[in-house]
């Protein structure tokens, strides 16, 4: 199947492709897919599937000698979850093993939690108010 350039998927390079699976699956009801060979599987239950890709830290990320690292590090890309109980999916997300980094705030489009899963890469939950976005247009 090719995707339509309207679709899109995710990955997400981890160095313990079991412990991601465990995390993902546990944190965010995601279900296995397909596994695809002893390094990659594919998680659905989202908006679009997740492919979780075993990359030991370390190993080359780029031809110019850019290596993965799986410390805590910013990026500009990264998941956003939405969900309609922050609290109870802050609870879920920090008992799998993510790490809290910025407490729920408030604002008029909803509310926002700031974590990290435990290979470093950030994320935010968002529960989006009545209005949402839309509040920002006021």
């Amino acid at each position: 199947m090719h995707p339509s350039a309207a679709s899109f998927i995710v990955n997400l390079d981890v160095p313990d492709l079991a412990a991601a699976e465990a995390f993902y699956t546990e944190a965010f009801s995601l279900r296995i897919g397909r596994r695809l060979g002893p390094g990659a599987v594919e998680l659905l239950g989202g908006p679009t599937p997740l492919y979780l890709l075993q990359n030991d830290a370390g190993s080359a990320a780029t031809e110019h000698g850019d290596v993965r690292h799986y410390e805590r590090h910013w990026t500009p890309v990264h998941l956003d979850w939405v969900v309609t109980d922050i609290d109870a999916a802050l609870a879920r997300a920090i008992a799998a093993g993510a790490n809290l980094e910025q407490a729920v705030r408030g604002h008029s489009w909803g509310r926002i939690a700031v974590l990290a899963d435990p290979f470093g890469h950030g994320f935010c939950l968002l529960q989006f108010s009545d209005a949402g976005y839309d509040a920002l247009l006021a």
